[in-house]
């Protein structure tokens, strides 16, 4: 996979706004807020408009990468013969070696925090059948560990508090930290930063700081990635797709304790 990013970071990720905080006690206080910057970018795939995402405005190449595959429009980077980005970061074109059928002639905005997030290809239509993900051995030493570099914060969400992040990890080393206003951005950014590096992420495990409904298990399972943890919580769908799939699901990360909802491989007897 190529990519060509003329974008030169054209625009800052954190913007500062003046802001009055009114209090309880009628009095006020002035104060210059830092705000995350919201970015709109348009995905063009083989010359069709197929997605316009609204994220954070960095490491949009790898969204982009991380997003196809996470949603099963390629298998792996050596399916995409390149992605460019314009110098302006809001408009990313795409030309798959293997061309695909895009159903969709009206796009919509792919919001930038929610379930159900969309890409606009006919997935179910690309002939590829899902198989369960092969779970690796894991220690609890590690998920600590990870657990503890998360309490200490990220540099975009301790200036603002608006910012989900995403870990790629690799046993107890953290290869790659990303952030956006998405945690479906900040994970597909993740993946995408290991596409771009070569990173076999089917050896790697994945720690997002938001919640875990079923379309982010989803992703995990569609780029085989064996295991997802979280500091927040599943829902009832995620728990039974990972059972399906085989995929390790630990979730309420904190440096004092974890919950197993899926272990494949009973590394936790219990």
């Amino acid at each position: 996979m190529q990519s060509f990013d003329k974008s030169a970071d054209s625009k800052t990720e954190i913007e500062s706004y003046h802001a009055c905080i009114v209090k309880r006690d009628g009095t006020y206080q002035q104060k210059d807020e830092h705000l995350q910057a919201e970015h709109t970018l348009d995905v063009y795939i083989d010359g069709q408009l197929s997605m316009r995402m609204v994220c954070s405005p960095s490491h949009l190449v790898e969204l982009v990468s991380g997003r196809l595959l996470t949603e099963g429009v390629v298998a792996d980077a050596s399916d995409i013969e390149f992605v460019y980005l314009c110098e302006y970061g809001t408009v990313a074109r795409v030309l798959l070696k293997k061309k695909i059928a895009l159903e969709h002639t009206n796009v919509d905005t792919v919001p930038s925090c929610c379930t159900g997030n969309k890409i606009f290809a006919a997935i179910e239509q690309l002939g590829r059948t899902y198989q369960p993900v092969t779970p690796r051995i894991w220690q609890p030493s590690w998920i600590f560990s990870v657990a503890d570099t998360f309490a200490a914060d990220t540099p975009m969400h301790k200036k603002t508090f608006g910012a989900h992040s995403c870990y790629l990890v690799k046993d107890d080393r953290i290869l790659y930290v990303c952030e956006d206003l998405s945690r479906h951005n900040a994970f597909d950014k993740v993946v995408g930063c290991a596409m771009r590096d070569g990173v076999n992420i089917k050896e790697c495990f994945i720690y997002t700081s938001g919640r875990v409904p079923i379309d982010m298990a989803s992703k995990a399972i569609r780029a085989g990635i064996p295991l997802l943890m979280s500091k927040a919580v599943p829902t009832d769908l995620t728990v039974e797709l990972a059972k399906r799939y085989q995929l390790t699901l630990l979730c309420a990360a904190h440096p004092d304790s974890f919950t197993v909802y899926n272990d494949p491989l009973h590394i936790i007897e219990h």
